[in-house]
């Protein structure tokens, strides 16, 4: 009998199969620190204890976004380890902070299937959920990935493709215990900009771009226990590396800190796709766009909410995302739809 594992293949998922992912996380304030070595992060209230303590909270969580990047780790394994490319996102929600010493194990359940009209792939939909020592859920989301087939002959399930929201309402967020922004302390955020200076349709170029390099895109990947092949091993795909999307999305929300800093805390996702593949060497540049804005959510304590369109490119103009035919240009990397917390 063997005993190394092969991954899941297109044919081994039926729809309300649920995964327990192996391998629980203890993050640290390693996490952190290695973090903040990756992406230019500034964001103020991931960086400082006393800067959270004056918004509320007993310490500065890790990184929302590092959060998401553990819980998605532990799932590669059972989900995507023979994946062709990761399609989307949908329904994401972050419900509580994580903090160093927390413990976080993930499992998924099976909510849609597809198969591909080549008969070789299929569509996959899960829904995972993040859970910390205490069995909370620290965030929840959908994904949709395009899975190959290891036997060809399998006949191809009946097809079930889950009816998602669009968009998270504003009454679907969870503003952390105790976050209060009536005393935010602008200075030090780094920039003055508050929800009320922001409108609906308006466009931030970012300005700044970095240039994704093999070893830290491999780094990042290895620290969040992602063991695609893609992403390591050359006789896979052997045109290149294929670089993980969650690093092009870090890289694209830390690059949005000039323009943005004061969107502190990412709460809701309502979509994403990987519009086109980042190799090394292509330089991430990153724009967003105002798309909603919700004047309240907790009521006396200084906290609103902004829905952002965050869009990552390697090189052309900003805010250019689509051709006349309404395909994403070949430049665009991602394209991400996210609520985040602000001071009013």
């Amino acid at each position: 009998m063997a005993k190394t594992n092969p991954g899941n293949f297109f044919e081994d998922y039926s729809v309300g199969q649920v995964l327990h992912h192996a391998v629980p996380r203890t993050v640290t304030n390693g996490e952190r620190a290695l973090y903040h070595a990756l992406y230019p992060a500034r964001h103020a209230l991931y960086s400082s204890d006393e800067f959270a303590r004056n918004c509320g909270l007993p310490q500065s969580p890790i990184d929302d976004l590092a959060a998401l990047h553990v819980v998605f780790g532990k799932t590669v394994p059972d989900i995507s380890l023979n994946a062709v490319a990761n399609l989307g996102y949908a329904e994401g929600r972050w419900l509580r902070p994580v903090y160093p010493s927390d413990t976080l194990r993930a499992e998924s359940e099976v909510i849609g299937l597809k198969q591909n009209s080549n008969g070789k792939t299929g569509v996959v939909w899960v829904r995972t959920r993040g859970l910390n020592q205490r069995d909370e859920v620290v965030i929840e989301y959908v994904r949709w990935v395009m899975v190959r087939k290891s036997n060809l002959d399998a006949p191809a399930p009946k097809s079930v493709v889950p009816n998602l929201k669009k968009a998270l309402d504003v009454s679907d967020l969870d503003v952390p215990h105790g976050l209060d922004f009536s005393n935010y302390d602008f200075t030090q955020a780094g920039e003055v900009h508050r929800w009320g200076d922001y409108e609906t349709g308006e466009k931030i170029d970012h300005v700044d771009g970095v240039t994704v390099e093999e070893a830290e895109h491999m780094l990042a990947t290895r620290l969040w226990q992602n063991t695609a092949k893609v992403h390591f091993d050359l006789t896979f795909r052997p045109e290149g590396r294929l670089i993980y999307g969650g690093h092009v999305i870090s890289m694209a929300r830390a690059l949005s800190f000039n323009g943005l800093a004061n969107a502190q805390m990412i709460v809701g996702l309502n979509g994403g796709a990987h519009a086109n593949p980042c190799f090394a060497g292509d330089t991430i540049k990153a724009w967003s766009e105002v798309l909603d804005k919700a004047e309240t959510v907790t009521p006396g304590v200084g906290v609103g909410a902004v829905r952002l369109r965050l869009v990552a490119t390697k090189g052309g103009t900003p805010f250019e995302l689509r051709n006349e035919e309404g395909k994403y240009l070949p430049n665009v990397l991602l394209d991400l739809d996210y609520w985040a917390l602000m001071p009013v």
